[in-house]
């Protein structure tokens, strides 16, 4: 085993490394850019190395500087998290050639397995199904046009060097093919330096399910599969463990081909296959094809671990270090099932977008296993995924596990940041989804009812009030009368109420339209006669309520200044990021709906819209330039009445 080990990336999946290798005995190196220099992983980890800038290209896709730190350490092998340049053949090659160990697949492997259209033609000879399409070279575009119409529509337009949704669009018709594929080539261009895409067979009820697979080089065994169907656009959103509706017949087959997959590349360490899999009509042996393979352990492998009890970081280190395999396939079995939610710092009602902010208040429940990075008072960073924690569940039954993980989103505290907690409780909420019925579109079919589910309840607005005042908490009794007044308004960022003391530990709260009576008996809030399962915490950014449906109040800024209302004449930045690109210039007629800018910005790329039609007077950003959110970007000149 080793002695120390470097790993090379941040956040959560650093500190998920770190808590395995304090487990073995192993001494951990941690590596740190300008942005993450107070981090939870920098402080957990033995030692610390500084790297670079904020940006990724300055810091943690600098593998010079990475492998220099791990040889000044003393460190033997590096652990590569995922993302970042865990599947970056090159990188390994030079951990290598520096003398140390990679944790993770050879760079052959990597290779192989790099390119979608490649790894498709090797699953073909390794007796993998694959699904129908174009893997060629030829780029023309009337080419690819008409290999999509032999194909059949819908079709998939897929970047090769893709990953993450970007550089994919799903075709209907022959007639939007050519939009469909300019705009793809230019998303992978940008996001991977690679315009080449492929076309596959759009499956109508698609379900994406993976197999996790280890190898030491020369055999291969899975760990049975996780459902990562629950997703919004391309992106994986709550994942599961083992698949509702898998059979026994089903499970053999895909595990059977995920092994022959991964020993066809001598496959080393943990690795995981995706297929997709038409589940319109049951889990069939005959209804599931390779999609592609990522070389690295994946960022929902907890709930492979609570089914199996199985530490895969572990298992990692010790194949790494010269092992062989810990556990043959017959050893191998699933105890009950398991949930993994993704919590993000993101505006579900701005249509889904990246978030920052300080952290504020952050509390987790006890009775959930929780993967997080950041702790309280860390800031969610522009330059990095906005992911905040994973909370992750295990039952006996999927049932039981699916309302532990209800519940452990119910009782997470997040403030300082808007999150999407309300979303995943929603969604643990839908009845579709409790029965098992999962595939690809269920989010964007019930998208309005899932977003409208989050909002706020009127009722913990009320409890909100009363702590913006003071008097949240439970143990000053009768005290409220003594020193504040009977009756006065209490104003934060965007309303007010009028709260009035009826005595002691009973308080009426008048607002939006509505009246609440509230008192404090029995250990919890009782609103309008009834109690609630409520806490109401103050702390540096305002009020917030949790249990339920989370509510943050502001208190105002006296200092402060109002602004002027944009009339849609201004295009603001809607969050902090890089201005790709302008496509308006000052004099510019422009239309509703055309484009006007490219904002980049937590590794997605945003369009930015003209909101009417209108002539350019400014154009306020230019490329290449960062940007704060609220920054002006485009004004329109002022609209003249007939």
């Amino acid at each position: 085993m080793f002695q120390k080990i470097l790993i090379a990336n941040r956040g959560e999946i650093a500190c998920r490394v770190i808590d395995t290798a304090r487990k073995l005995g192993v001494r951990t190196v941690a590596v740190y850019s300008d942005a993450d220099r107070a981090s939870r992983h920098v402080a957990m980890a033995d030692e610390a190395v500084h790297i670079g800038g904020p940006a990724p290209r300055d810091s943690y896709l600098r593998g010079d500087a990475i492998i220099e730190a791990a040889l000044n350490s003393g460190a033997q092998a590096i652990h590569p998290g995922y993302g970042f340049l865990s599947e970056n053949p090159g990188f390994v090659d030079a951990v290598h050639a520096a003398g140390l160990a990679f944790i993770g697949p050879s760079a052959d492997a990597i290779r192989k397995m790099g390119l979608k259209d490649a790894a498709k033609a090797l699953m073909e000879q390794a007796g993998v199904p694959v699904v129908p399409g174009y893997h060629g070279d030829n780029q023309e575009p009337g080419y690819l046009a008409g290999q999509a119409d032999a194909i059949g529509y819908p079709v998939l337009i897929k970047a090769v060097a893709g990953g993450g949704g970007k550089g994919m669009r799903l075709v209907e018709r022959s007639s939007e093919f050519a939009e469909a594929l300019k705009s793809a080539q230019g998303e992978a261009a940008t996001a991977f330096g690679n315009a080449a895409v492929l076309i596959e067979k759009y499956i109508q009820q698609p379900r994406h399910i993976e197999v996790q697979v280890f190898g030491d080089g020369t055999r291969a065994v899975h760990l049975f599969e996780r459902d990562c169907s629950l997703q919004r656009r391309h992106q994986k959103v709550i994942e599961e463990a083992p698949a509702p509706g898998m059979t026994a017949e089903m499970r053999r087959a895909m595990g059977a081909a995920a092994v022959r997959a991964a020993e066809a590349i001598g496959y080393s360490g943990a690795g995981t296959i995706e297929f997709i899999v038409d589940g319109s009509n049951g889990l069939r042996p005959d209804g599931f094809w390779f999609m592609e393979m990522n070389t690295r352990l994946q960022v929902e492998h907890p709930v492979t671990e609570l089914i199996t009890g199985v530490d895969l970081v572990e298992w990692q280190l010790r194949v790494a270090s010269g092992e062989g395999l810990p556990a043959t396939q017959d050893q191998l079995s699933i105890r009950g099932h398991a949930f993994e939610a993704r919590l993000y710092a993101e505006d579900v009602p701005a249509g889904f977008l990246p978030a920052t902010g300080t952290l504020s208040h952050l509390r987790f429940p006890d009775h959930a296993r929780i993967e997080t990075g950041v702790r309280p008072g860390d800031t969610i960073s522009p330059w990095y995924d906005p992911m905040i924690a994973k909370v992750v569940t295990h039952g006996a039954t999927r049932a039981i596990a699916l309302r532990a993980l209800e519940a452990a989103l119910v009782d997470t505290e997040v403030a300082g940041s808007v999150t999407n907690v309300d979303f995943l409780i929603a969604l643990t909420r839908h009845a579709g989804f409790g029965r098992g019925e999962v595939d690809t579109g269920l989010i964007g079919r019930d998208l309005e009812a899932l977003v409208e589910a989050a909002e706020p309840d009127p009722r913990s607005k009320a409890l909100a009030v009363l702590g913006l005042a003071g008097l949240d908490d439970p143990r000053v009794r009768g005290g409220m009368t003594l020193w504040q007044p009977l009756r006065r308004t209490i104003a934060w960022e965007g309303g007010e109420a009028v709260l009035e003391v009826l005595g002691a530990g009973v308080a009426r709260v008048s607002v939006d339209g509505n009246t609440h009576q509230i008192g404090y008996e029995g250990g919890r809030w009782w609103v309008d006669g009834s109690p609630r399962a409520s806490r109401i915490v103050n702390h540096a950014a305002g009020t917030s309520v949790f249990g339920g449906r989370s509510l943050t109040l502001s208190p105002l800024d006296p200092l402060a200044r109002g602004g002027a209302e944009t009339g849609g004449g201004l295009t603001l930045s809607p969050m902090p990021g890089l201005v790709k690109a302008v496509f308006v210039e000052p004099g510019q007629e422009v239309a509703t709906g055309d484009r006007l800018a490219i904002l980049e910005a937590m590794k997605m790329e945003h369009t930015l819209t003209a909101a009417r039609d209108g002539r350019v007077a400014e154009v306020l950003a230019r490329a290449g330039e960062q940007v704060e959110a609220g920054a002006p970007l485009i004004r329109l000149e002022e609209e003249v009445d007939a």
